[in-house]
């Protein structure tokens, strides 16, 4: 979209607009600049934040080019009434400036906006050409050795009444020329905004995972967007022309061809579920939404359909819980799933009278590994634990990673702590086997902290914590054993 910043020109400047004073000239040339970004941003409808920063630019710069003027003014016609009756237009003018900053917050109709830019537009034109004009034209006359009042008999010459004629005409032209420009800027932007518009349904038609097509009245494929193709193995081009009915024959049977075609005709739109053989022969069932486009007229020209396949759907919510529920690296449960099912854990335990043992794993000399010989070999270590962790454990149980080197094994029904401390031995020994990463061995230890729970009225993050108290009280002693949580 073009960029309000970069100002079209609703009032062009004009070399004739020169008084002959540089430095007020590259001055007034800068006012023009602004006048004409402020008008960009009114036509373009920016935000009422960059409306400001632009009001108060312009006024800013004002408040620095009478400044200017006035110090050239003072030098040259010190104490004189033209220059104080100067000098009391200039802060008229920011004041007006600020006015309008304050009206258009309220009323912001292109009306508005025209008499804005008009207003500006006019006292500018008159500042440069009638008034600084008329001064500079004295102020120079002094430089050339006049008297003061031969300098303002010449200056008042120059600027007779026909000079006052040709402004107001010139700017009855440049109101006209402004007030086209600033609507076709209103539809250029418009336009513009309409194209992003259709730039984002287009990027959104095309990324969907549902198949879209679109037909002529009479179902002839004008348009698709890749899922219709990926669904049905076929290029857009050889669809292009290809009856819809015969593209997709196992989902429109002749009954049901006819069913849908005549709701969709007569209620303008059609909903519901049709069933078909893909292309590996195996039966789907996709949501169809049928929707016919009409003319102006009344008559419908198209035919746009929407394809949402429920299994595509189911699998996508199962790849999204998973995400949620699982560890990245290795697969495993992660904190959020343990703790679900630790609580289901809790309440099986309370029926069955059967403990429920709760591991809290930390490995030792996991971090040498990963800081001598990197994070990929460190990461295989850790998928190499959580592969011998899920072949020592029973159905039954769940083992989590956390996160870094920590793993939790969750154990149900238990009968007796001997039955765990089997199987913490098993563990010690499996996860102590040296494993080879490229032509070197790495070899772990574990540290395991362990919490039975038997029905009593602890929670799942205090049994957690019991365990991870345990696990660092192994880490104490030694590591390479497990400890159990005993109460202080």
């Amino acid at each position: 979209m073009t960029d309000p910043g970069t100002p079209n020109v609703i009032f062009p400047w004009n070399e004739n607009f020169a008084i002959g004073i540089a430095i007020v000239d590259e001055q007034h040339h800068r006012l023009v600049e602004l006048l004409n970004s402020l008008a960009s941003h009114l036509a373009y409808g920016s935000d009422a934040l960059e409306l400001n920063r632009v009001f108060e630019e312009l006024a800013d710069y004002a408040v620095h080019h009478f400044r200017t003027e006035q110090a050239i003014w003072d030098k040259w016609l010190p104490h004189d009434e033209m220059s104080v009756a100067h000098n009391q237009t200039h802060q008229n003018f920011v004041a007006d400036v600020l006015n309008v900053k304050a009206e258009i917050q309220y009323k912001s109709d292109d009306q508005v906006i025209d008499g804005i830019v008009s207003f500006l537009t006019h006292w500018l034109a008159f500042h440069i050409l009638e008034d600084d004009k008329h001064m500079a034209k004295i102020v120079l006359s002094l430089k050339q050795g006049l008297s003061l009042q031969d300098a303002k008999k010449r200056a008042c010459s120059e600027m007779n009444s026909a000079m006052r004629v040709m402004i107001e005409t010139v700017l009855s032209m440049y109101d006209s020329l402004s007030i086209r420009t600033l609507q076709l800027m209103r539809e250029i932007a418009e336009r513009q905004r309409a194209e992003a518009r259709l730039s984002l349904y287009k990027s959104v038609i095309e990324n969907t995972l549902e198949a879209i097509v679109v037909t002529d009245a009479e179902c002839r494929i004008l348009d698709t967007n890749p899922s219709f193709c990926d669904g049905l193995n076929r290029q857009h081009e050889d669809l292009v022309g290809q009856s819809l009915i015969e593209a997709m024959p196992a989902m429109f049977t002749t009954d049901r061809q006819e069913e849908i075609l005549q709701v969709a005709r007569e209620m303008g739109h059609w909903a519901g579920e049709v069933s078909g053989r893909n292309e590996n022969s195996v039966l789907e069932s996709v949501w169809l939404t049928l929707s016919a486009v009409k003319d102006p007229l009344g008559d419908i020209n198209h035919f746009i359909g929407v394809f949402s396949s429920a299994s595509q759907l189911l699998e996508r919510q199962r790849n999204l819980l998973d995400a949620a529920n699982h560890d990245t690296l290795t697969g495993l449960p992660n904190r959020r799933l343990l703790m679900d099912r630790l609580a289901q854990a809790m309440i099986r335990s309370q029926r069955s009278k059967k403990m429920v043992a709760v591991c809290f794993l930390d490995l030792d000399g996991f971090k040498q590994i990963n800081d001598s010989m990197g994070h990929e070999a460190g990461d295989l270590v850790l998928k190499n634990v959580a592969t011998k962790l899920t072949e020592a454990l029973r159905g039954q149980d769940t083992i989590a990673r956390l996160g870094g080197d920590e793993f939790v094994l969750l154990l149900e029904e238990i009968a007796s702590r001997d039955s765990v401390e089997r199987l913490l031995e098993r563990i010690l020994i499996a996860v102590a086997e040296p494993v080879q990463i490229n032509d070197v061995f790495a070899a772990v230890s574990v540290s395991i902290g362990v919490t039975l729970f038997s029905g009593d009225d602890a929670t799942p993050k205090e049994l957690l914590r019991h365990a991870d108290e345990a696990m660092y009280m192994a880490k104490k002693h030694g590591r390479n054993q497990y400890q159990f949580f005993q109460i202080a």
